[in-house]
């Protein structure tokens, strides 16, 4: 089924004091914001060269320059995370969809390719990725329709949002197949870990410039 899997991204324009306000301090508003774009446009043109039906960008926002072609536009619903995300999946109801966020700069198309690959949907209704803060990075599912039942309700940004999301695929009988762990971008440590996974990335190179000139708390030290 390569090729025929809509791959969602679901993003913030990254604006200062809207995104990545936990990188603040040791970061200024700006540099968390540049950061957010960094891990953006290395998040898109990763899913860019990764074969898909279509793309699309669920953004929150207006998109800027960090959005290359090749990408559909639409706006997030309102509502929490859960109805943001059940109403991204709901939208394409014509195959098998899979969605990611804007907090993994590390991603690349090896990492997606379980999911895309010929027979990556034989056996199974669901992909989970799940996250190391507890959460998860990815989520896919064979009907996208489903998507409603399946994440409305689900509390977001908790140490158990991805335990319990994975076990509301599995109590409503999906078969499920995992990605690996990943690491999402919340705090300085999470930023510095990350950057050092992926050097030449535009995080990385973002992350280097703001270097000396963050001012470390104690607590990101």
């Amino acid at each position: 089924m390569t090729g025929e899997v809509t791959l969602l991204v679901i993003a913030k324009e990254p604006v200062p004091g809207r995104v990545k306000t936990r990188l603040t301090p040791p970061y200024a508003p700006w540099q968390a914001a540049a950061l957010a774009e960094a891990a953006l446009a290395d998040t898109l043109h990763a899913v860019l060269r990764t074969p898909a039906r279509r793309r699309v960008l669920v953004l929150d926002g207006a998109p800027g320059p960090w959005l290359p072609p090749g990408f559909e536009v639409v706006p997030q619903a309102t509502g929490g995370l859960d109805e943001r995300l059940a109403a991204a999946f709901a939208r394409y109801d014509d195959g098998p969809a899979l969605l990611v966020g804007m907090d993994t700069p590390q991603l690349t198309p090896e990492l997606l390719a379980p999911a895309l690959a010929p027979g990556g949907w034989d056996g199974c209704e669901a992909w989970f990725g799940p996250a190391a803060d507890g959460g998860f990075w990815t989520l896919g599912l064979s009907e996208p329709a489903l998507a409603p039942a399946l994440i409305r309700g689900v509390a977001m940004s908790t140490p158990a949002t991805g335990e319990i999301q994975r076990r509301r695929l599995t109590d409503a009988g999906l078969r499920v197949r995992d990605l690996p762990p990943l690491r999402d971008v919340d705090t300085a440590a999470d930023a510095a870990e990350v950057a050092a996974a992926v050097p030449r990335s535009r995080f990385a190179a973002a992350l280097g410039r703001f270097a000396d000139s963050a001012v470390l708390t104690d607590a990101a030290r």
